[in-house]
């Protein structure tokens, strides 16, 4: 026991050595990230058995949860939210929701991630005395209260999913920028407020239009007023989709502070950055907007692969639009141990595809040598995520590895392994693989 403790002493305070000391070579990022902190006598205890493929399979191959128990001491602290979300960033705020808290059809608030590119405005006064501005190329522009928004626009609700670009991040090999996000920088939740479209149409678009800019008041982390945290825009085409809205309630309540009261931009299927938060301004260009998270390899995937971890040429970059198709298994948790000679495991998971539905979500218990179909689930409207469930059979006790794969309408279905390396690691979409253990 002695010897077990030492260990995980060793990987707290320094995981790069102890990964030496143990599997006889240098850690490289990836491998620190997933053992830093953690003993092997903790991994084993993740499933209630020895890990065996631990010393040798990519980071990308590590169920989910076994990568994300290094982090675990971190937990969010904020009232409102669920204790057991995942700090990852303390300013910005960022927190991640583990899969197994996506079990819901519609997520509830307490659980939805948090991605804060700065600090939360002070919200005085009225809410409703909140103003956006649509200006730049339109006939008509405006200036409106949130209470004059909500007396002239017919409100509708929708449950729409957003996810961060980085999501999966964690996954890539070898390891890039940004918030270390496993499958759980995502949510779906109800959303309420008006169409998109419709206040730009009041607005009178111009046919010179092309691009959206998009300004929220969160603070800069320097505490400066003058500096822009982030503004992101889209296509014409994508910003008039009748599904995207300037919401001012979430799951029927109106939005708490870290998400963006009191209103903000909802813009399903492609990054969530694009869904402004404690939102100011809808500009429209007749260029590409080249604003604070525009350009570069902000936001963008590379065209022609690149050689992973080399040096990125911007000029091969294009913006991420439609987020990648992904499937996720919410019940049972990863390291969930069963009773001996239980021989069927009910299997609940969610999938989405950004911009798509997803055609189907297949489960292998045998490590990809064969496929088991799901049920799916039709969504309740557009960019709403699609729940399925599967009743798996286990031919024995022991220790099995469950993975699950969705395929968009399409025919695109999800890589063993994160794929397309860039250097701010975005878009990556491996397959879910949780670990069981019977017996």
């Amino acid at each position: 026991m002695r010897i077990e403790r030492t260990l995980r002493e060793l990987y707290r305070s320094d995981p790069e050595r102890a990964d030496t000391l143990v599997f006889g070579r240098r850690a490289g990022p990836s491998r620190r990230g997933f053992l830093g902190g953690l003993g092997l006598a903790a991994m084993g205890r993740a499933v209630g058995g020895a890990i065996v493929f631990a010393a040798t399979m990519p980071a990308g191959l590590i169920p989910a949860a076994l990568a994300q128990e290094a982090r675990r001491n971190r937990r969010l602290q904020l009232p409102g939210k669920d204790p057991n979300l995942i700090l990852l960033s303390d300013r910005p705020l960022v927190a991640e929701t583990p899969e197994a808290l996506l079990d819901d059809d519609t997520t509830p608030t307490a659980r939805f991630f948090i991605r804060n590119n700065g600090d939360p405005p002070e919200v005085t006064g009225q809410p409703d005395r909140w103003k956006i501005t649509i200006d730049g190329e339109v006939n008509k522009p405006l200036e409106l209260t949130l209470g004059e928004l909500k007396a002239k626009a017919r409100a509708v609700t929708r449950r729409l999913l957003l996810e961060c670009a980085g999501n999966g991040r964690s996954f890539f090999v070898p390891r890039t920028e940004g918030e270390q996000w496993a499958n759980g920088a995502a949510g779906c939740a109800e959303w309420t407020g008006a169409r998109v479209g419709d206040v730009i149409r009041a607005a009178g678009l111009k046919p010179s239009a092309s691009f959206s800019a998009h300004y929220g008041a969160d603070v800069h982390p320097s505490g400066d007023p003058t500096k822009i945290v982030l503004s992101r825009g889209v296509p014409i085409r994508k910003l008039m989709d009748e599904n995207n809205l300037i919401a001012w309630e979430m799951n029927g309540k109106p939005l708490e502070p870290m998400h963006g009261f009191p209103v903000r931009l909802v813009v399903p299927g492609w990054p969530g950055s694009l869904s402004a938060k404690w939102l100011t301004r809808i500009w429209l260009r007749d260029t590409v907007h080249d604003g604070v998270g525009m350009g570069g390899t902000s936001y963008r995937v590379p065209i022609r692969p690149m050689l992973p971890g080399s040096a990125a040429n911007e000029k091969n970059f294009v913006d991420l639009e439609s987020m990648p198709v992904r499937a996720i298994i919410t019940s049972p948790p990863d390291g969930t141990r069963l009773g001996a000679n239980t021989r069927e495991i009910k299997l609940r998971g969610a999938a989405w595809a950004g911009d798509f539905a997803v055609r189907s979500v297949d489960i292998s218990l045998d490590f990809g040598a064969s496929w088991q179909r799901t049920t799916l689930s039709p969504p309740k409207n557009r960019y709403d995520w699609q729940r399925w469930t599967a009743a798996l059979k286990l031919p024995s006790d022991g220790y099995f590895e469950i993975w699950s794969r969705a395929t968009d309408q399409r025919g695109i279905m999800q890589p063993h392994v994160a794929g397309n390396w860039n250097p701010e690691g975005y878009g990556a979409n491996p397959m879910h693989r949780i670990a069981i253990l019977v017996g």
